[in-house]
């Protein structure tokens, strides 16, 4: 499994935030082993991660979004699309997709609650990595 290739999908909005978890995610893979592409925000998530995984590039699709609260009742739907999306892109082409996209309740743009969630986005990161690397090894020993 040491040349298994991923794929990390990340949203544009809130980049100073979202791309923290892609630093996580390569603090435990190596930086050769993953392909990162962008998307405008996360509503794309979910087309671009089925298409990278009917590529047959990849042992895992991670995306990574921040859903917030912009003052009008939106972003729940969002995030459960993107969700919803996300799972389904993996079972249809049978490639896990894995999400690192996250919709908090309060969010403030403040420098005290931005330095949080930076924070928290590099440990789901992480979280995601360690997930990706587990999947990949399981369906390795199903497979031999």
């Amino acid at each position: 499994m040491t040349h298994t290739r991923f794929a990390f999908v990340k949203a544009g909005w809130h980049a100073d935030i979202v791309d923290r978890a892609l630093d996580g995610f390569l603090e435990l893979i190596p930086q050769a082993q993953v392909d990162v592409y962008d998307v405008p925000g996360a509503f794309e998530l979910p087309l671009m991660a089925k298409q990278l995984a009917q590529t047959g590039r990849y042992g895992a699709v991670t995306c990574a979004a921040f859903v917030v609260d912009g003052g009008i009742y939106r972003h729940d739907f969002v995030a459960q699309a993107v969700v919803d999306g996300l799972m389904r892109a993996g079972l249809d082409t049978g490639v896990p997709v894995l999400s690192v996209s996250l919709t908090p309740h309060h969010f403030q743009e403040t420098e005290h609650h931005t330095a949080i969630f930076r924070a928290h986005f590099v440990e789901k990161g992480r979280e995601a990595a360690r997930a990706a690397l587990a999947v990949c090894r399981t369906r390795a020993a199903l497979a031999a």
